[in-house]
């Protein structure tokens, strides 16, 4: 038989593909690591060196100063003043080498020395490790305040908690944010807008939304038809939680939210209740995603310990100040 009528099997291709995957993305993480040991030796020898010098006011300024102008021509820009900076702020934050992510880049660890609250940077390393964030994931989950919107609706215990996997969520409002930061859909807040155009910015963005929903999301249906004796309804957006196993479905208002908004949801959540729901499963959430909502309104309009929440969306990232504020009225308004 000639070599050209022989046929090698698809499985033997792909297990061949899939070794040289492997090795190929072991060695950049290997070499992604070795740069984050780099800039922690470099951290640990500024400080040795910096304490020696420490009856100098001015010593560490002028110790990386020299030192950058010395290494920099040589190894380039990765060994600027503002570099070695870091390397030092490195150190002095992850004292213990063997506490360093094999998993995290050096880009990724320069983000997370920039946060200064211990258990805010906390957050972050394990959220990233166990969802195995990409830089550009972590970068916009900081950026879009996603701890300070947890913790409008939850204590720092809770949430540190279930970062690090020492619980699972048992309420949503666990891991339900408000408000919710849809500024990947690229819909300007100025321009008046339909519901049928965000929900399909939404799907358009799918991976972005699962990411701003959090832990435990997986897409079920749109515009999912319900049938009740001759009438129809249309639910917006279904998603399934494996970690509180159960439904979720959102409907999404552009509008300010009224009380009809709310019984519309609750009538679905009652369906999926009744007729999707299995019985070892955890009742359905609802969540009205919503231009702007009355809080006194929606409290007295839905039972206690309610399945169903209000979050409002915006389409702009908002900044610290601004998170910082929402959280200071939010719990004035518990008080």
């Amino acid at each position: 038989m000639s070599d050209n009528n022989i046929t090698l099997n698809k499985v033997f291709i792909s297990d061949i593909r899939g070794i040289i995957e492997t090795a190929r993305q072991t060695a950049i993480r290997s070499i992604d690591f070795q740069r984050v040991m780099m800039y922690w030796k470099l951290g640990e020898r500024i400080m040795v060196e910096e304490q020696q010098g420490k009856s100098r006011t001015d010593y560490g300024s002028y110790l990386l100063r020299n030192l950058a102008k010395t290494i920099e021509p040589e190894y380039g820009s990765g060994f600027s003043v503002r570099q070695l900076e870091r390397a030092r702020q490195f150190y002095n934050t992850y004292q213990i080498a063997s506490a360093l992510r094999t998993q995290f880049n050096w880009s990724q660890y320069k983000m997370l020395i920039a946060i200064n609250n211990a258990d805010k940077r906390e957050y972050y390393e394990q959220e990233a490790l166990h969802n195995a964030w990409t830089g550009r994931e972590l970068e916009r989950q900081i950026t879009s305040g996603l701890y300070e919107r947890l913790l409008m609706s939850n204590d720092k215990k809770s949430v540190l908690e279930i970062a690090r996997r020492e619980r699972i969520p048992e309420n949503p409002t666990e891991i339900i944010k408000d408000p919710m930061i849809l500024e990947f859909v690229g819909l300007k807040p100025e321009v008046r807008y339909y519901e049928k155009d965000l929900e399909s910015a939404l799907i358009v963005n799918l991976q972005d939304f699962l990411l701003e929903l959090g832990n435990g999301f997986s897409f079920v249906a749109r515009q999912k038809r319900i049938l009740l004796e001759d009438d129809e309804y249309f639910v917006d957006l279904v998603f399934y939680n494996r970690l509180i196993r159960c439904f979720v479905i959102i409907e999404i208002k552009t509008h300010k939210l009224t009380h009809k908004d709310i019984g519309q949801l609750q009538m679905y959540v009652n369906y999926y209740n009744r007729t999707e729901k299995l019985p070892d499963e955890n009742p359905t959430i609802g969540i009205l995603l919503c231009a702007d909502k009355n809080n006194t309104m929606v409290k007295y309009s839905l039972p206690e310990n309610s399945t169903i929440l209000a979050s409002t969306y915006q389409l702009y990232l908002p900044s610290e100040k601004q998170l910082l504020d929402e959280l200071k009225r939010e719990l004035a308004e518990i008080k």
